[in-house]
């Protein structure tokens, strides 16, 4: 077995609040990380720090982009047990992400009609919810009691997830990098 971290967060920016706003959850972000590199992690978010609307896939850390910006943000961080097999998805996904994020934008639109009951599919278009349950799905780690309109606290359903810290993101020790 290896194990990935689910990464809950709200950063307190204005997009944060709003979201909070119409949802009614701590938390409004998540990402998703290796076992071997947990300071690394990955999901659809800002592409820059101070433009919350020009979004695409990400490659995030505490001490880099938007985390940084915001050093009070506030977090959730769970671990998953998955198979050789389905960890090596992940990975191959990620990794594929990286190489094609120009292919990739941010799904602001439906980002905004969660609260609506409302999924738009636009292709190679995601928010945060919907990567890592695409990335998840394509594992083949069961997904069937999440919604298909995804917020990020939803993912707490998951079975077998265990909560390893919960506070500030940047005070967890096992996201610092050496």
């Amino acid at each position: 077995m290896k194990t990935i971290y689910i990464i809950l967060t709200n950063t307190g920016t204005m997009l944060s609040k709003i979201i909070y706003a119409y949802t009614g959850n701590m938390y409004t972000h998540i990402s998703i990380a290796l076992q071997e590199k947990p300071y690394e992690f990955y999901s659809f978010g800002r592409l820059n720090p101070y433009n919350a609307f020009l979004g695409g896939f990400v490659k995030e850390g505490v001490n880099v982009g938007t985390f940084k910006r915001f050093c009070n943000t506030k977090a959730a961080i769970y671990t998953l047990q998955v198979t050789e097999s389905q960890y090596n998805s992940i990975k191959k996904q990620i990794y594929s992400f990286s190489i094609y994020k120009k292919n990739y934008s941010f799904n602001v639109i439906g980002m905004f009609l969660v609260p609506l009951k409302v999924k738009i599919n636009k292709h190679n278009s995601f928010y945060c919810a919907e990567f890592v349950y695409y990335i998840l799905k394509l594992a083949h780690i069961d997904t069937n009691n999440l919604p298909k309109i995804i917020k990020p606290i939803d993912f707490l359903k998951l079975d077998n997830l265990h909560l390893i810290y919960k506070g500030y993101l940047r005070e967890c020790e096992a996201l610092k990098t050496q």
